[in-house]
């Protein structure tokens, strides 16, 4: 099952307050650091394409890649509203990342907002890093995040609220997590509802999002299986130190 078919329609005004012009910042400071030449871009689970339009602006050509067609519906009409030269350096294709094959190779590859977590057993992990390894260039770089397991661990999931509103809804989801700690795995039991604020009428969404917390020693051992070593880890964002309390983390990983 699709765990975004619903919660796609409301996935921008959730994250409304998520500051992807810093993220992206911080992903073009990575870039410029580990492949500075690069000017292509595949982007696994590329969501509505907010990442992705921003990395246009900054002149890379961005192929994005995910799962929900509705998540792609809502990226091709922000594009669509694009100029045209701005449009053209964008291309988004409906796949399965631990299957998809684009038959062309990139510079760089970026999984961000926990993709990778969304891979919650050795076999996707596997097959999606040979995704990554068939569409990197030689010596070509891949960024993601994770959750990391040794600040999940330290710092279990909590029951979370948050309420939001439009001018046409208002919005409350309540994320209930669930761990299965030998697996490795959080279930988080996401109970959205959506009232109407002409109408008054309320709608109810449920929807479970299985995630998997990862460790350094694991991320080198399966990478290393598919053609890949991590050259650098560090907190998202700030880049400081991977410690006990860094929930997220992101990892470059690159092609030999």
């Amino acid at each position: 099952m699709n765990v975004f078919a619903n919660y796609a329609r409301y996935y921008d005004l959730l994250y409304r307050d998520k500051d992807y012009i810093g993220e992206v910042h911080f992903i073009r400071r990575l870039i410029n650091t580990y492949a500075p030449e690069a000017l292509t871009i595949l982007e696994l689970g590329c969501g509505t394409a907010k990442h992705a339009v921003l990395l246009a602006e900054e002149g890379y050509q961005i192929n994005g890649v995910d799962f929900s067609q509705e998540m792609l519906l809502k990226a091709e009409s922000r594009i669509c509203q694009l100029p045209n030269k701005l449009a053209s350096n964008l291309k988004l294709f409906h796949g399965d990342i631990r299957q998809v094959r684009l038959n062309q190779t990139f510079d760089v590859a970026l999984s961000l907002f926990h993709v990778i977590s969304y891979q919650t057993t050795n076999e996707d992990l596997l097959a999606t890093f040979a995704t990554v390894k068939q569409h990197l260039k030689p010596r070509g770089i891949f960024i993601f995040d994770i959750w990391y397991g040794p600040a999940v661990l330290t710092e279990p999931p909590e029951i979370r609220i948050k309420r939001l509103e439009d001018s046409e809804i208002y919005v409350t989801r309540i994320a209930e997590p669930e761990m299965y700690p030998n697996d490795n795995l959080v279930d988080v039991n996401y109970q959205i509802f959506i009232q109407d604020k002409n109408s008054g009428t309320t709608e109810e969404i449920r929807e479970t999002h299985r995630m998997r917390y990862l460790f350094k020693t694991e991320l080198e051992l399966l990478l290393n299986n598919t053609g890949l070593k991590i050259i650098d880890h560090m907190e998202w964002m700030s880049g400081k130190p991977l410690n006990i309390n860094t929930w997220g983390s992101v990892f470059i990983v690159e092609s030999f």
